[in-house]
């Protein structure tokens, strides 16, 4: 019948050393963190994993009460190392974990006093009330392969863990997994008795004590990272924009970010103004009993060393948070102007239709009744002639509307796209317009509109201002953007300062995160270039 002692009686100095660096490693590493942090239970863990483990060594005592205690709690130290692992960093185990850690200190107490009843492990064996060996080590074996299925399962719980943590510790809770699965090999090579288990008893010691010495390379990381702090507050002077880059090198933590809280808008910005949502990992920096930032971090960061970045944040914080509010006022204005122009939009769409299908329609009634009712005049010379200069003013009029309609929201435009529509209005250029529309596909609508009439104006402003002898359009996609370009060859000079139909382009394309430039140098033509995002 195996056993995992960690150690062999005298001679075997390989496990007796491995035996006294568990000891120290886990000893030495519990007292440092319960001094650190006495409110956690993990440091007391890991002394009393340290001292069961030396406990178990007494199952090779040649005394039988020491080997009958040695012996008792030899397959304890199993349930010990998995409840020190699953229990990192806070000391206590919760929901599929602590299920986890009762089965097995359960099966290797229950189970390993039911073979030491049932005569099991020799004539030392204090507590044997009868001698049935094949019953004990019918016990044994299931308790071993019970024990090695709940380490692998620990295994899985770690390994869930273990994406979720910060990167920093990722590589400690992955000491703590191979730990358990050398456990498990272990246990079923001492159930089957196989060859070699004195090696892989000795590298399961070997892994067991890396636990500890990662533990502490990481306790001292973080004493480097909170020694820095002073420099973190050099730096976030530095810096007084963009806070983040700073905080990501004193937190060691990628997805660190700070977060400001506008009161007037009762919400949570980013650096850009924008609103988002406070996660809950956030520690809050508070003023006069008020939260005026959050400090975004990943939850395995340090408790210590996120306190001390918070204080530096907020001796420098003011200055971020005025431009972040001043962020958040120009995307409220820029967000403002955008609904003041579709609002315009629609509202002479709505007029375009219904100057189409109200007035207009009534005109084209009126012309046809009075061509109908000239049909029927065979007298007076003169009312005919009257008859026909009312309908030359009905059609006047509805040529007028009809312009009027087209300017309000051009029909051709929802109908049948953007470089079709602009095939209308070269077509109508009181200049030869060299049109180049490379587009695949119909874009959103707010973004043919404002092109549209990019366009329009542009041309526009030729005929009436440029003296010019030809112009050129070209409106193509630019990765997530589409650039519409409308040059001249006239006298240029463009007065862009105060020109309201420029301005009032500007005003439309900005409107939509966009951005309008125009080049006009006198003599040398005019050339106007709008830049719409529409991906």
């Amino acid at each position: 019948m195996a056993s995992i002692a960690l150690a062999r009686p005298s001679g075997h100095l390989v496990q007796a050393g491995l035996f006294v660096w568990i000891l120290l490693a886990y000893v030495f590493c519990g007292l440092l963190a319960w001094t650190r942090r006495p409110e956690s239970g993990f440091g007391r863990l890991m002394v009393v994993v340290g001292f069961g483990a030396a406990l178990s060594n007494l199952a090779w005592s040649a005394n039988p009460v020491l080997f009958t205690v040695g012996q008792a709690v030899d397959l304890l130290v199993v349930a010990l190392f998995l409840h020190v692992f699953l229990a990192f960093p806070s000391g206590r185990v919760a929901g599929p974990a602590r299920v986890v850690v009762v089965v097995a200190y359960a099966i290797s107490i229950g189970l390993q006093l039911t073979v030491m009843l049932l005569g099991g492990f020799g004539d030392g064996n204090l507590l044997a009330i009868t001698d049935a060996p094949g019953a004990a080590n019918a016990v044994h074996a299931v308790e071993l392969v019970t024990l090695s299925g709940l380490l692998l399962v620990g295994v899985g719980l770690l390994g869930v863990r273990l994406g979720s943590q910060h990167r920093a510790v990722r590589w400690l809770v992955g000491s703590f997994a191979l730990g358990l699965v050398a456990l498990a090999v272990l246990l079923v090579m001492g159930l089957f008795v196989a060859a070699g288990f004195t090696l892989v008893q000795r590298l399961t010691l070997f892994v067991l004590g890396l636990a500890p010495v990662a533990f502490l390379a990481g306790l001292l990381d973080a004493r480097l990272a909170r020694a820095s702090v002073g420099d973190l507050v050099v730096e976030l002077r530095a810096e007084p924009d963009d806070l983040t880059p700073a905080l990501v090198r004193a937190l060691r933590d990628p997805t660190a970010s700070l977060l400001y809280w506008l009161p007037q808008y009762r919400s949570w910005v980013d650096h850009d103004g924008s609103p988002v949502t406070l996660p809950a990992s956030a520690t809050l920096i508070p003023r006069d009993g008020e939260p005026v930032a959050a400090l975004v971090h990943h939850p395995s960061v340090e408790a210590e060393l996120v306190r001390a970045v918070a204080a530096a944040v907020e001796m420098v914080i003011d200055n971020a948070r005025l431009r972040a509010e001043l962020r958040a006022r120009l995307s409220e204005v820029r967000a403002s102007r955008a609904r003041v122009i579709e609002a315009g939009r629609t509202e002479r769409r709505r007029l375009e239709r219904d100057l189409h299908d109200g007035a207009q329609q009534r005109l084209v009634g009126l012309s046809l009744r009075l061509g109908l009712l000239e049909s029927h005049l065979d007298g007076d010379p003169a009312v005919r002639q009257a008859l026909a200069e009312a309908r030359a003013e009905v059609a006047t009029s509805l040529s007028e509307l009809r312009d009027l309609a087209h300017g309000l929201y051009p029909a051709v435009l929802s109908g049948h796209g953007l470089a079709v529509a602009l095939e209308s209005v070269a077509a109508q250029a009181t200049v030869p317009v060299r049109l180049d529309v490379r587009l695949d596909d119909r874009l959103p609508e707010p973004v043919e509109v404002a092109a549209y009439y990019v366009v329009c104006e542009s041309l526009t402003n030729v005929g009436r201002h440029a003296n010019a002898s030809s112009a050129s359009v070209e409106v193509a996609p630019a990765r997530k953007t589409l650039v519409v370009e409308v040059s001249d060859d006239g006298a240029g000079g463009a007065d862009t300062a105060s020109g309201s139909g420029l301005r009032g382009l500007a005003d439309r394309v900005e409107a939509l995160g966009g951005t309008l430039r125009v080049w006009s140098p006198a003599g040398g033509g005019t050339r106007v270039r709008a830049e719409l995002p529409c991906g």
